[in-house]
C-alpha cells in the first residue's frame, strides 16, 4: 500500500510560502525556518499569536512594520526589560528578517553567509522598508528587492 501526503506537515509560522505551495523542502525554506526562530528568540513570542492585537498576530510581518518605521528595537522581548546588547538584538533581527524574506530569491544563499552577519563579520544586508509580498517560486518579482535609494535616504532611522 502506498502513502500518499496530501497535507503539508509543518508548524504554522515557520514554513515558507514556497514550501506550502510546493511541498518541496530546500536550502532555503530551511533558512527562512532559521529566520523565524532567530525572530522567536529576539522577541521572545512564537511566530502566530491569535490573541494580540491585528496588526502583532503574525510576529514576521510585525517585526517588518516595525523595522520599516525605524523601531525594530520594540519588537525586543519585553521580559528582558531592556537588559541587551540593542547592535546584537538589532542584528539578530535583522538577519531574522533576511533569513524570512517572502520571496526565496532574497533570503541568503546559506546559513553560513547569516551567520557571517549575525557574527559581525558581514555587514547586515539591506532590506526593503516594507514587507514585500510573497511571490511564487518559479515568478520571482522585481519589487521584492532591496531598493537603496529608498534605504540609503532612511538608513539612519531604520535601526533605532
Amino acid at each position: 500500500m502506498e502513502n500518499h501526503l496530501t497535507v503539508v506537515a509543518g508548524t504554522q509560522g515557520y514554513m515558507a510560502i514556497e514550501y506550502v505551495t510546493s511541498r518541496k523542502a530546500s536550502k532555503k525554506t530551511d533558512i527562512y525556518s532559521f529566520g523565524v526562530v532567530a525572530l522567536e528568540i529576539a522577541c521572545g513570542r512564537k511566530p502566530v499569536v491569535e490573541e494580540l492585537e491585528s496588526n502583532q498576530v503574525v510576529m514576521v510581518d510585525w517585526v517588518w512594520e516595525l523595522y520599516g518605521r525605524g523601531k525594530v528595537i520594540e519588537a525586543a522581548d519585553p521580559k528582558l526589560r531592556g537588559y541587551f546588547d540593542e547592535e546584537q538584538m538589532k542584528c539578530l533581527m535583522i538577519v531574522g528578517l533576511w533569513c524570512a524574506h517572502p520571496n526565496h530569491v532574497f533570503r541568503p544563499s546559506s546559513m553560513m553567509e547569516a551567520i557571517q552577519v549575525l557574527n559581525f563579520n558581514a555587514p547586515l544586508p539591506s532590506l526593503p522598508l516594507e514587507m514585500p509580498e510573497a511571490t511564487s517560486p518559479h515568478r520571482p518579482s522585481s519589487s521584492c528587492g532591496t531598493n537603496t535609494s529608498e534605504r540609503d535616504k532612511t538608513s539612519s532611522s531604520s535601526f533605532s
